[in-house]
């Protein structure tokens, strides 16, 4: 006997189990975004029962376990914020997958935090404030819960807004207000304040000259050259040293130091002998690729594919060198006064509190990271490997020059403002090029006046947007951290 599926009660299940397959497809809709939070969540836990571990169970402090809570929540926001900044231009440039930039900034950032993070962890959790000037324990670890937690908040926000703020001026900021509320103002050291806040200053501009200068050096010795493949045989591999040869020295001084002593002039020596030796075996590299290419710009992707991934590494482990401090310097000095009881003495900094920082960044990068990756690649100026390039080496020499200082400067002032030299450099590059073919006619300085008018490389909307935030970001989060620290202490009493 036939079943006739137009009656009544089939009809009603057909609707019901497409209902059914709706609320799925709505409850995997919903799911997915409470993925990533879920899982940071999980990594949280595990950084707090990691100081329970590392610590003994029953004598971990329990302000311990939650000052290691908040620095893997800064942590994560710092590789969800801040690590935008070291692969963006790559994948901007369509020289790496987002899959790809994940991967090599993960490993990159991980290796520099654990090798070479612990000078600028030093300036952070013991130079902003001066210990000897807060009144107790109590009030310091106070203090530093309260910077842990208003600059993780501030990244966080910025982070859901789609703005590349500076961690560094986050935590600075939190640490400074949080030490104005515990002790007065007598308790921050407004020298280190003064000397960081010149840094973030010329940071950028240091960063935007640099990348600029590579630029129109590659513009005048590669691009604009009728031979294109011939001069970037020429000159490829000395990029290709250059960058070999500051990963090396700096890669001495910050990481090698531990197991042997090595001077700067030392460092030099092998920053020359490893520059040598990439030029070396760059060469026979550049020269394989070469061949078969067309003499035209876009045949520069090619060769400059390699140097790029390389740049954008080397950044990475410089990145994770500098910004390691935002999320575990004020948990170091946490860890280390609850242990001593001396809020004066040197910060030693555990293995476990660096590995905290190190892979929380890593897995922020993986879980966050990516909106912002995109923002920096493709929204403020159109890049391609070549300017991309610039782009990473200039950001990675200037901050492997801060933290080979021990200052803390902010890598995302560096890095886009890379961005921004080299954008506003083609500007200005095309603009003279239009004044030059119109011959100084003033029909022709009106027509460059409107071209330049009209094509404008760099979006200002952008531009006046991430210097908002910059200016913005330390006074707020240096007042959010007051409050906190204020209801923290009101909490307690």
């Amino acid at each position: 006997m036939a079943i006739d599926e137009t009656r009544t009660p089939f009809r009603k299940l057909d609707k019901d189990l497409r209902r059914i397959g709706h609320v799925e497809y709505a409850t995997q809709a919903v799911g997915r975004p409470l993925i990533a939070p879920a899982l940071g969540l999980a990594f949280i836990v595990f950084a707090a029962m990691l100081s329970a571990l590392f610590l003994g169970l029953d004598d971990t402090p329990f302000v311990v376990i939650c000052a290691a809570a908040f620095g893997a929540y800064m942590a994560l926001n710092i590789g969800a914020n801040d690590v935008a900044n070291n692969m963006g231009p790559a994948v901007g440039a369509r020289v790496l997958t987002m899959g790809g930039a994940l991967l090599v900034a993960a490993v990159f950032e991980s290796a520099g935090a654990l090798v070479a993070g612990g000078d600028v962890v030093e300036t952070i959790s013991k130079s902003i404030v001066d210990p000897a000037g807060i009144a107790s324990t109590s009030v310091f670890v106070g203090a530093m819960l309260a910077a842990l937690v208003s600059s993780a908040m501030w990244v966080n926000l910025a982070t859901a807004i789609g703005a590349p703020v500076s961690t560094t001026h986050a935590v600075v900021g939190g640490v400074m207000g949080a030490g104005i509320a515990a002790a007065g103002l007598s308790a921050v050291s407004w020298g280190t304040i003064g000397t960081i806040a010149a840094s973030w200053v010329i940071s950028p501009v240091l960063g935007g000259a640099i990348a600029a200068a590579i630029l129109a050096f590659i513009n005048w010795r590669i691009v604009n050259r009728p031979d294109i493949l011939g001069a970037a045989r020429r000159w490829v591999p000395v990029l290709v040293a250059l960058m070999a040869g500051a990963f090396a020295a700096y890669l001495t001084l910050k990481g090698l130091k531990k197991l042997v002593a090595v001077d700067l002039s030392g460092a030099l020596l092998i920053g020359v002998a490893a520059g040598l030796a990439g030029y070396l075996l760059s060469v026979p590299v550049v020269r394989r690729r070469a061949r078969g290419l067309e003499n035209r710009k876009r045949s520069l992707k090619t060769l400059f594919a390699l140097p790029l991934i390389l740049s954008a590494a080397l950044l990475s482990f410089a990145h994770g060198a500098n910004d390691v401090a935002n999320a575990v310097g004020p948990l170091a000095a946490v860890v280390h006064v609850a242990s001593s009881g001396d809020v004066t003495a040197q910060v030693a900094i555990p293995k476990w509190v660096m590995v905290i920082g190190a892979f929380g960044i890593s897995v922020g990068l993986f879980l966050f990271g990516p909106r912002l990756i995109r923002m920096v690649g493709d929204q403020i100026t159109k890049l391609n490997p070549v300017r991309a390039y610039c782009v990473a080496l200039s950001a990675a020499v200037t901050v492997i020059l801060a933290s080979t200082l021990g200052l803390p400067v902010s890598s995302t002032h560096i890095a886009v403002g890379g961005v921004f030299g080299v954008g506003f450099y083609r500007e200005w590059d095309e603009g003279r090029r239009v004044r030059r073919a119109d011959g100084g006619r003033k029909a022709g300085k009106r027509h460059g006046v409107e071209e330049r008018k009209r094509r404008k490389l760099v979006r200002r909307s952008h531009f006046m947007t991430i210097v908002a935030a910059w200016v913005v970001t330390v006074p707020a989060s240096a007042l959010l951290s007051a409050l906190i620290y204020l209801a923290i202490r009101l909490a307690l009493s």
